[in-house]
């Protein structure tokens, strides 16, 4: 049995892949650096985990991935530059947010396998601990962050977690869905009975889809070790956190808050409008700008 007073200082972000529904823009750029609004995908997702306590931060990272670790270090001339102009707000937003030194490490996945293989090859650096897995295509505006609200719920009770949000049945098949099997399943924790990933709607458990955001135990990294291929021919995380469930307690919480999957062109869009019209330096003018553009089309 987990043991539930282990606290989630771990992170794990899988960020080795290609972006091609953004080409040409991630061409030469990493899609986890594409920004909304001004900060990039990726730096939203790390300020999420640090916001939920996580104290290191890992990055399962691909050929052509160095910008994300250039992101996270000092730009010394860049620093140098703005502190001599006494420019403190843009030295802020340009290193304020780093994490401190020894935070943060990088490993490779050396083939395209799977958001399963993505995890496992960050096994030695994990260890066995309990931690987290982030997907920062999935970026969730909300009041209290998407993963604090997870390890709040975790704290009381151990065990795995995923965050799922309801979709329509018609999209059941572009997701891992939770089958809570004969519990209710209408509360803000629900039951996992088992996962299946990307059922055929008519099949689907549910129309709870897993969204990008797991708290889980070390005890996973057994099953990936099979390296068992799953749906697509890829090594599926959902199929290994199904092998978990009996063995261990396993939960799923519908987390508060709106979700984007910046994977998608017009979400991508969506959330660059909705972070925008969030801030007060640029909610009023954005806004304006819509409004002339609904009236003109």
């Amino acid at each position: 049995m987990p043991d539930i007073a282990k606290p989630v200082r771990k992170v794990v972000f899988p960020v080795a892949g290609l972006g091609t529904r953004f080409l040409p823009a991630t061409k030469a750029v990493p899609k986890e650096m594409l920004p909304v609004v001004d900060k990039p995908l990726i730096q939203y997702a790390v300020e999420e985990a640090a916001a939920a306590g996580i104290e290191h931060f890992i990055f399962v990272t691909g050929r052509g991935k160095s910008a994300i670790e250039d992101h996270f270090d000092h730009a010394i001339e860049l620093e140098q530059t703005l502190e001599a102009r006494g420019k403190t707000a843009e030295l802020d937003a340009a290193s304020g947010w780093l994490p401190g030194p020894g935070r943060m490490s990088y490993v490779r996945q050396q083939a395209p396998l799977g958001l399963g293989h993505a995890v496992w090859c960050a096994r030695e650096l994990v260890g066995d601990e309990p931690f987290a897995v982030m997907l920062c295509d999935d970026l969730i505006q909300s009041e209290t962050p998407c993963l604090k609200q997870m390890v709040d719920a975790y704290a009381t009770t151990g065990g795995n977690w995923l965050a799922t949000m309801d979709v329509a049945r018609e999209r059941t098949a572009s997701y891992g869905v939770v089958d809570p099997g004969d519990a209710a399943a209408d509360g803000p924790i629900v039951p996992v009975a088992g996962l299946v990933e990307k059922p055929d709607p008519a099949a689907a458990p549910s129309t709870l889809a897993v969204i990008g955001r797991y708290i889980l135990q070390p005890e996973v990294f057994a099953h990936l070790s099979r390296h068992e291929r799953g749906a697509g021919g890829e090594i599926q995380l959902t199929d290994a956190l199904d092998a978990l469930i009996g063995p261990q307690p396993f939960r799923a919480l519908r987390f508060e808050g709106t979700r984007y999957d910046c994977g998608d062109k017009l979400e991508f869009l969506a959330a660059n409008s909705a972070m925008a019209l969030a801030r007060p330096d640029l909610g009023p003018g954005w806004r304006d700008i819509l409004r002339r553009h609904a009236a003109e089309s």
